[in-house]
């Protein structure tokens, strides 16, 4: 049974061989391919692409074991032929640059490469069991038929929609699965939809037959799991159709990332499944496909690993493989760059199993064993050395000093220390052309994300107060989007203690937490142990925002006394207003007692005011010497009202 790609997006890619498991095969963080021993534990070979920064490995799937000539031979006896065994030789990698790269264990070199059929990177690739036949399914939905005797396309055809996320074919070559959010069955005779299943909420990552009956006796289940789900799901091919929906599910402790199970051939047999889950742990099911099954299924067996320290920290599982017997399990567990292989024993009797390993001790012997010479590359001033991650982030270095060029060796031919190779690297910053700004003696790269992961990982202050300084809004939502899973939780526990400095850097760190909390609410919401993470972040903003209602009324009440300060400044500050007139507009008028009362009245236009008040003083003077004239009008008064009354008596 060929093994399926697993996506890059969920994990590295991590393999064991077909059927002798006698390899394990690992793409690391560096971008290069390592194949490991599984019986001496040690390194085999290493394979470095030519575009292995710019076109990272995305997925990787071991071929069917096939029998292979390793050189010249001397001719063997009839007795001898008998006994050869079949190993496995060619390995397919896809790349996110659209092509697949096919290496060859036997020769140690690639063996072809396979380009100009996809547009967009490679999700996943899949071995046909028998014709020598490859799959490959890419985001440009389009899945592609591989002939690898002419490296040539065979049959292209577009799967749906959205992109393709996983590939598998059946244990007899007839049917292809492929999968992005929907399942759809492929006749591989006739390149059509043999049947269409409902599948997940979020892009499937892993699909697997697990049994190998024919699909018209209602025995053909297969299982699927995706991206953020901690289910597995088992489907059943019905020759009434009626099989849209999944008959039995298995339960995980975290989404699933690596799959080994041993199919069933007939009823009577159970399945095996072994799952690697995200979280490090490894769930063991065995069950009788036979129809649907209502509630989850329960591990029978779950295995965990840590260290041997006072504290024991968890080490994480990568991958398995169930062997012949049924409590016989194959593990690859530590770090990519340097896993450990180890066959165990397992009691199935109990639920939960642990197992305490000194991995330093191991790492230690296993790295004497396979690390031969290092030689430091010579940098010229000139080029760009990208940096192994996510691609298209660049570094600039200096070029090395001279007197690392010619390295003359000791007479007693020992090899420099890694303390003194680093000694002897110059990080100084390099001068840029004129007028372009001087780059840092720090580590630059153009990616967020990649920074903010180092200093996640490193605690280092200085990379995250320059990752977390950033204002723009749209790049802070990129970079927390681009985040990894397994660093949500570090990042908002950083985000907490800065919360709790200088309110300056709070208002930054709010911008941060709200990007985390519209991009991985899903993530968050599915931990367990989600209100011990996330109290001390709950408990500081209901501390703050209880006195926010008092603030926002004294805030009210200092804005309308300003208010008041400024509009009495404002009154101070008016100069005096000068009413004169401009222009004086006299009407003509006819009747004579509007032109007395015009020139009775002073005219307010007048330049002469203080003349006109002085005249009018001295006119009030003489009316106080003459108090005759003020008494006759009162007399004339008093004679006209007593004629009136006379007249009124008559």
């Amino acid at each position: 049974m060929a093994a399926d790609g697993v996506r890059y997006s969920l994990q590295l890619p991590c393999v064991f061989s077909s059927k002798s498991r006698q390899y394990l095969a690992v793409c690391a963080q560096d971008g290069r391919l390592r194949v490991w021993n599984t019986d001496s534990k040690t390194l085999h070979q290493e394979f470095v692409p030519s575009a292995h920064l710019s076109a990272t490995c995305t997925c990787i799937a071991w071929g069917p074991c096939r029998t292979v000539k390793e050189g010249p031979q001397r001719k063997k006896r009839k007795s001898e032929v008998a006994q050869v065994e079949e190993r496995a030789d060619l390995l397919a990698m896809g790349t996110a640059a659209g092509t697949v790269l096919i290496y060859s264990t036997v020769k140690g070199a690639l063996h072809c490469t396979l380009d100009g059929g996809h547009s967009g990177g490679v999700n996943c690739v899949h071995w046909h069991p028998e014709d020598g036949l490859l799959y490959s399914g890419s985001e440009d939905t389009n899945i592609i038929e591989w002939d690898l005797q002419t490296g040539k396309t065979r049959s292209k055809w577009k799967a749906d929609r959205a992109a393709v996320t996983s590939l598998c074919v059946s244990p007899d070559g007839k049917l292809l699965l492929s999968a992005g959010h929907v399942i759809k069955m492929w006749d591989l005779e006739t390149k059509e939809v043999y049947r269409k299943f409902t599948g997940h909420s979020t892009a499937v990552t892993i699909l697997r037959f697990a049994t190998t009956r024919p699909p018209d006796s209602n025995g053909l289940y297969f299982l699927s799991g995706a991206a953020h789900d901690r289910l597995l799901s088992v489907w059943q091919v019905r020759e009434d159709g009626k099989d849209k929906n999944s008959v039995v599910s298995f339960t995980l402790t975290d989404e699933p990332q690596h799959v080994d199970l041993s199919t069933s051939g007939r009823k009577e047999e159970a399945v095996r499944l072994a799952v690697v889950c995200k979280d490090g742990q490894l769930h063991l099911f065995e069950h009788f496909l036979n129809g649907p099954c209502k509630k989850p299924l329960l591990p029978s067996c779950s295995v965990q690993m840590s260290d041997t320290k006072d504290s024991p920290m968890p080490i994480p599982l990568l991958a398995a493989a169930l062997g012949a017997d049924p409590r016989s399990v194959l593990l690859a567990y530590g770090s990519h760059l340097q896993p450990v292989m180890e066959k165990v024993e397992i009691n199935m009797a109990e639920r939960h199993v642990c197992l305490t390993r000194d991995v330093k001790t191991t790492l230690s012997l296993s790295m004497e064993t396979t690390v031969s010479k290092v030689k430091t590359p010579i940098v010229s001033a000139k080029s760009k050395v990208l940096i192994p991650g996510l691609p298209g982030h660049k570094a600039p270095l200096t070029a090395a000093p001279q007197g690392t060029e010619k390295r003359k060796k000791d007479a007693d031919n020992k090899e420099i220390s890694i303390a003194e190779r680093l000694g002897e690297m110059d990080l100084e910053a390099v001068s840029n052309q004129k007028g372009a700004p001087k780059v840092e003696a720090s580590l630059q790269t153009d990616n967020y994300a990649v920074l903010l992961m180092q200093g996640l990982e490193s605690k280092d202050a200085n990379i995250l107060n320059k990752v977390f300084q950033t204002r723009k809004e749209a790049l802070i939502k990129k970079t927390v989007a681009r985040l990894p899973l397994p660093a949500v939780i570090p990042l908002v526990e950083e985000l907490t203690k800065r919360l709790q400095g200088h309110p300056l850097a709070a208002c930054l760190m709010v911008r941060w937490l709200k990007a985390v909390l519209m991009h991985h609410t899903s993530y968050l919401a599915s931990l367990p142990d989600l209100v011990t993470q996330l109290g001390v972040l709950y408990h500081m903003i209901e501390s703050r925002v209880k006195i926010f209602h008092k603030l926002t009324k004294l805030h009210g009440k200092l804005h309308l006394l300003m208010n008041q300060v400024a509009a009495n400044d404002s009154s101070t500050l008016v100069s005096d207003v000068d009413h004169t007139a401009k222009l004086v507009y006299e009407e003509d008028s006819s009747d004579e007692d509007e032109a007395s009362v015009d020139e009775a009245l002073p005219d307010e236009d007048s330049d002469h005011w203080e003349e006109e008040e002085a005249m009018q003083e001295s006119k009030d003077d003489e009316e106080d010497l003459d108090p005759d004239r003020r008494t006759e009008p009162k007399a004339n008064g008093d004679e006209d009202m007593e004629h009136e009354n006379e007249s009124e008596e008559e």
